[in-house]
């Protein structure tokens, strides 16, 4: 993936911001999801500059595109969330912590990549 492609996803982040409607149709929740839109691509980006691989580059892509296309399916900016209890993934050989933790990094979702434990 070249520079270019990079910008033109965070250009069309950022005009997907721009024209955003919350789904409620509030003037009020309408600017809060906007400026979180901008202000999400804005962190990510910057957090993901000095990124060089284009193996990880490429992976940011996909979530990013991910992220899109559910926040434009379900007409809400924020990531959805997973729901898996604590020590709730078998290992082979007993729940052992560093095997769970493993697990539940295996099993985040791609939009949710550069997100801490959630």
């Amino acid at each position: 993936m070249s520079r270019s492609d990079v910008l033109s996803l965070y250009r069309r982040v950022l005009r997907i911001a721009r024209s955003w409607k919350a789904q409620s149709a509030l003037p009020h929740d309408t600017d809060t999801e906007r400026k979180y839109i901008a202000q999400e691509a804005r962190t990510l980006f910057r957090q993901n500059q000095h990124i060089t691989e284009p193996e990880s580059i490429k992976r940011c892509i996909e979530e990013c595109e991910a992220r899109i296309e559910i926040g434009l399916h379900y007409r809400n900016p924020y990531p959805r969330p997973t729901y898996l209890p604590p020590m709730g993934l078998a290992t082979q050989k007993g729940r052992k912590l560093r095997a769970q933790q493993r697990l539940r990094k295996q099993a985040k979702p791609v939009y949710l990549q550069s997100h801490d434990e959630t």
